[in-house]
């Protein structure tokens, strides 16, 4: 065979497949997926997603499947995806049942950063956009790693005891294993929760008050002034976050708890508060 035959055949396999993988339909019951597939220029081609996927603006007008917890797998199968794109935890009775109708599941759920960027690599693999899932890639390590210079001429002594609240009712942070751990720790703060039994867990009010942290972040929305409300909780007055009024409470929960490329925003974020710049 000649090798101009040989880049003849090249040429037409590279072209079916991309082709291919240009008219695939794809379905995202994840918003952090759904964020990986708008990253990777897949606007066009996600044909339905759920409620709680709300950014970026356009994921928003995406038809809806259900919610995060109740995906509608009679409307998944009716819009006839190539692809489903889930996560794991309370979803896995769905994927589950997906599976056994022979439709094409991904599972992404990454718990640290290197996983974030195994999930990247694999979307990108699933819908033909390797290329773009390395761009994406690299942007999100170099971001990490502007980040990392500055904290790196920061002594340890100076680095603020952080507590990073999840939920209030009861109250749960993310301790050692979680991403917000990570990104907590590369930001320059020191976390107080580092010794939890999960990634996720409750979080005592008296171990709160008892290792004394110089910031509160809380990661959730709410209608009322939480920041004043953690204040007036019992005990928690001498607490040095609460009496130098360092609670923060205006960053996006999303850029924080979720596995996504914007994770990288949150850190920034982090380190925007916790050395005022």
């Amino acid at each position: 065979m000649s090798r101009v035959f040989k880049l003849l055949i090249f040429f037409i396999l590279f072209l079916v497949t991309h082709a291919y993988c240009d008219n695939q339909r794809f379905i995202s019951l994840s918003p952090a997926a759904t964020e990986i597939l708008f990253s990777l220029g897949l606007d066009k081609q996600i044909i339905g997603d759920t409620t709680y996927c709300n950014y970026p603006e356009a994921a928003k007008k995406v038809e809806k499947v259900g919610t995060f917890s109740e995906p509608n797998i009679e409307k998944i199968v009716s819009l006839n995806p190539d692809i489903i794109f889930t996560t794991g935890l309370e979803q896995a009775p769905a994927v589950e049942r997906l599976k056994s109708l022979g439709l094409k599941v991904v599972v992404s759920d990454p718990k640290n950063l290197n996983e974030l960027f195994d999930s990247i690599r694999e979307i990108g693999q699933a819908t033909g956009k390797t290329g773009a899932a390395d761009s994406l890639i690299e942007q999100i390590r170099k971001d990490i790693e502007s980040v990392k210079l500055k904290v790196a001429k920061i002594p340890q002594e100076k680095r603020p005891d952080v507590f990073l609240e999840v939920w209030y009712d009861p109250i749960m942070t993310a301790g050692h294993g979680s991403i917000v751990d990570e990104i907590l720790t590369l930001a320059g703060g020191k976390n107080i929760a580092y010794d939890t039994p999960r990634a996720y867990s409750r979080f005592s009010a008296e171990t709160i008050i008892k290792r004394n942290p110089d910031v509160i972040i809380l990661a959730y929305m709410s209608k009322e002034d939480v920041k004043n409300l953690v204040a007036k909780r019992m005990g928690w007055q001498d607490i040095k976050a609460v009496k130098n009024e360092r609670i923060i409470s205006d960053i996006n929960p999303d850029i924080l708890l979720r596995p996504s490329p914007r994770i990288v925003n949150g850190l920034k974020e982090i380190y925007k508060h916790l050395y005022n710049e």
